[in-house]
């Protein structure tokens, strides 16, 4: 069955995001840090990251599943750590209250742990690195999410999806190239959109409840997904839920509740970022990464990920989709 799409500007996906967001009981300031943060997924391409997610949003601020208008408080213990407690939360209200005490401790450090905890899921993760490679950091980022990931050679998930991303400034106030990738073969949600469109998945994403390789999305959300590169990856996701969860008190994976479920528990998540200064390294720094540049774009097919992407002022959105964002957006229906 074919998907109808409609072409929608970003701005009005912004600006009907941040109404939606504000009905239903976000702050004027959270609710444009959030609507923001949908614009630039649905940008790149990025759906699970975009309005995908905003009805979930809407109706867990109606519950009070998520906090949409707590202050997050920022402590500086230690000279290279900055800590912010979301306080159950929105991520990105999180991150912007202790950006650029992050900035100024890596300023004045060469270097920055700097973590997010007790918050909703940040859904994307470059999201972040990239703000902090434009204010001139290197970024490296990692977070968690609910246990969907078996171990290799098991059949019980117990990690996340577990993205890590970085994100690598150019010196100008922009990003010379960044990565951001699920840990996990492929992204819980594309399962989740195939399973709904009654779409198969390629084999190698996940295995049944029984540990066996499957090309059916429904049987694939009743079992696990598999790790990317096997052992590596399966090493990297275990990476991420020591960095995210362990280290920031937020919940493990096997902890995390249904993230999109509109009662429950808060998600309670944490992401943790390391902020290089490039300035306390070699001066020669930003000519290194021209010539790895160079030397991959001389190939006609080849690119740095992330590097030179092209901004389109309109996007296509699943009409069915829109409907029900526009929806939430009518301020008459929810008050």
């Amino acid at each position: 069955m074919m998907t109808e799409n409609t072409l929608i500007s970003l701005q009005e996906i912004e600006t009907t995001t941040n109404k939606a967001l504000l009905n239903h009981g976000a702050s004027p300031k959270i609710s444009a840090l959030v609507a923001h943060a949908v614009r630039t997924a649905e940008e790149r391409g990025n759906k699970i990251c975009g309005l995908y997610y905003l009805e979930s949003y809407c109706m867990q601020l109606k519950t009070g599943r998520v906090n949409g208008s707590v202050k997050p408080t920022v402590t500086n213990a230690k000279p290279g750590v900055v800590r912010v407690d979301g306080h159950f939360g929105f991520a990105q209200s999180a991150f912007e209250e202790g950006f650029s005490k992050s900035i100024e401790v890596a300023r004045d450090n060469g270097i920055c742990s700097y973590s997010i905890e007790h918050t909703q899921t940040c859904t994307s993760l470059g999201y972040f690195t990239e703000k902090l490679a434009q204010a001139g950091m290197l970024a490296i980022g990692a977070t968690n999410a609910s246990a969907v990931v078996a171990p290799p050679g098991g059949s019980i998930p117990v990690l996340g999806t577990n993205p890590i991303a970085m994100s690598v400034p150019n010196g100008e106030g922009g990003v010379a190239f960044q990565f951001d990738f699920s840990t996990s073969a492929i992204a819980l949600g594309k399962i989740t959109m195939a399973a709904e469109a009654n779409e198969p998945i390629p084999l190698g994403w996940a295995v049944d409840k029984h540990g066996n390789p499957t090309t059916d999305a429904n049987d694939a959300l009743e079992g696990s997904l598999l790790s990317t590169g096997g052992y590596k990856g399966y090493g990297f996701g275990l990476m991420a839920e020591l960095l995210a969860g362990a280290l920031t008190g937020s919940r493990l994976s096997v902890e995390v509740p249904p993230l999109k479920t509109p009662e429950g528990d808060p998600h309670d998540l944490g992401q943790f970022y390391i902020l290089i200064d490039i300035e306390a390294y070699d001066e020669n720094f930003l000519q290194r990464v021209e010539k790895i540049a160079e030397v991959i774009e001389v190939q006609p097919d080849a690119r740095l990920p992330g590097a030179n992407i092209s901004i389109p002022t309109e996007v296509e959105v699943n009409s069915e989709l829109w409907s029900t964002i526009q929806e939430l957006s009518k301020e008459s229906n929810y008050k």
